[in-house]
This record gives structure tokens, C-alpha cells and sequence, in this order.
């Protein structure tokens, strides 16, 4: 009855734990570049009660009697299949279709994201950068900061970032004020792709972390073997979260947690009784 207990006891951990990553997969339901996540399980160790077991007349069963002692939480393993593309109009939403990733500096490491939702921020009078919306930069194929030179040597306007332009293999590209035509900036975005995505490490603010699980980054531009993702500027990539599925799975956390509560008050009668017996 103890073991029954405790097995018991790890199970509605788990579950606890299982109905806490499904909540923030809802609560993220609306964030750009967010993947979903999903709790994985594995049983706790087998106590033997007969290594050998026999029939009555002595005649040996094929298997052992084991008896498991519960569970805990395995790993939260992030899926990253790609999410919905929505139209917002805003020309610095650059959503992805692919497996790349942005990189960001954020002044002491590279981080990367799918959140794709940029801004321009002014360095000066003649430059603008282009940053995350925590004002870290977006890095370029060279790893270097996207700076965009607004004026000439005389201070007169060249290029109004109003019209900037990044094309589906991430070149940028923006209106000259003087002739009116598109020109190319000689700027590319960087993208890089990971062996095994599921290994990177969250930070928060929809930015993930290189990790040894992970595999190093991969730049897309300097890898043949990589399918290049495709750039779609005036949208955003939605989470790829499916409502439906989290509820259906919440409710079967929920049950679970309630049947093992159910063991627990079980176990707990039957020690009630067990102390109860008199002679």
C-alpha cells in the first residue's frame, strides 16, 4: 500500500507538470515563431517480487512478477513544423518557410529566432538599424549588425527605409530617392539551420540558444546540402499551436491527475482498514 502511494504520488507530479507545459503551449497560442511542446514520460525502476515464478504444481512461468514504481517527466520536446504565414502589412514582418532561423546579438552571444516581427531603430542621423523588438540587431550572412546607410557624404537623403524591400532569398533591396528605381543594398539576412532544432535551449522572448545537443549552427549561404528557407516580407509566421489538440489534451492531463488522486485515497482507505483490524 505504501508502494501504492508513492507510485501514485509520481504520477500526479507528472501530470502536474504535463498540465503546465500544455498551458503555456495555450498561452503562447498568439506569439510569432512560437513552437509547441509536448511532455514526454518514462517509467520509474520495477521492483522484482519473484525473479522466478512457478504454477502450483511447481511448473515454471515464462516471465517474472515485477511490480512498477511509477513515473516522472522523460524531456519537453519542442516541434518545430512549420506554422501558418498571416498577412500583416507591416513591410518589416519578414516570415520564413524553411527550417531557418534569424540570428541575434544581444551583446554578449548569438541567439536565433523564428519571431520575425523586426523594427528599424536610428543610430544616427545617415544610418538605421535592423532589430528585434528587444533593440538587439539582426545579423547579417557575415554576422555583422544590419546597418543601412540613409544619406551620402553630403547628407542628402539616398534611400528612405519606408520602401525597403527584402527579397524571397533574403537580399535587401530599397528605393533610391533620387531615381526612383530599387536598388540593392549589397545586404543579405543571415539564416542559419541546426542539426537537431529540439536540442536548443529556450531564453525566453521566443529566442533559442545553441546547445551541445543542437548541433553548431549552419549558415544556409555556405551549405549546398541545406534547403534554403524563403523570406515573405508583409507577414509573419503564427505559432503552430493547434487549440483543439490542447484542450483534448488537457483534459486527459486532468483525468489522469484525477485517477492517480483516486489510487492515493484508495491506498489510504485501505491502510485505514488494515489499522482498524482488531483481533
Amino acid at each position: 500500500m505504501m508502494r501504492a502511494l508513492w507510485t501514485a504520488a509520481s504520477g500526479m507530479t507528472s501530470e502536474q507538470s504535463n498540465v503546465d507545459t500544455i498551458s503555456n503551449n495555450l498561452a503562447n497560442i498568439n506569439t510569432a515563431g512560437y513552437k509547441t511542446e509536448k511532455a514526454e514520460f518514462k517509467s520509474l525502476l520495477y521492483q522484482n517480487l519473484q525473479s522466478r515464478s512457478t504454477n502450483s504444481d511447481g511448473t515454471a512461468k515464462p516471465i517474472s512478477a515485477q511490480v512498477g514504481l511509477g513515473t516522472r517527466m522523460a524531456s519537453v520536446t519542442s516541434r518545430f513544423s512549420q506554422g501558418i504565414l498571416q498577412e500583416t502589412g507591416n513591410f518589416m514582418d519578414w516570415g520564413l518557410e524553411g527550417d531557418g532561423f534569424y540570428k541575434i546579438n544581444n551583446g554578449t552571444e548569438t541567439l536565433y529566432t523564428r519571431n520575425a516581427s523586426f523594427s528599424l531603430s536610428i543610430i544616427d542621423e545617415s544610418k538605421v538599424m535592423v532589430t528585434n523588438s528587444n533593440g538587439w540587431p539582426v545579423l547579417d550572412v557575415d554576422n555583422n549588425p544590419i546597418v543601412i546607410n540613409t544619406r551620402d557624404d553630403q547628407g542628402n537623403l539616398v534611400y528612405n527605409t519606408a520602401n525597403l524591400e527584402v527579397h524571397n532569398d533574403g537580399s535587401l533591396y530599397c528605393r533610391n530617392e533620387t531615381t526612383g528605381e530599387s536598388e540593392p543594398l549589397n545586404i543579405q539576412v543571415g539564416l542559419v539551420q541546426f542539426a537537431n532544432p529540439a536540442g536548443l535551449e529556450k531564453t525566453g522572448s521566443s529566442l533559442f540558444k545553441a546547445t551541445e545537443n543542437s548541433g553548431e549552427p549552419m549558415e544556409e549561404t555556405e551549405n549546398e546540402v541545406l534547403k534554403k528557407s524563403t523570406f515573405r516580407q508583409n507577414y509573419l509566421e503564427a505559432s503552430n499551436v493547434n487549440a483543439a489538440d490542447e484542450m483534448v489534451n488537457l483534459i486527459v492531463a486532468q483525468r489522469a491527475y484525477e485517477l492517480n488522486s483516486k489510487a492515493i485515497q484508495a491506498a489510504d482507505s485501505m491502510m485505514d482498514q488494515a489499522n482498524n483490524l482488531r483481533r
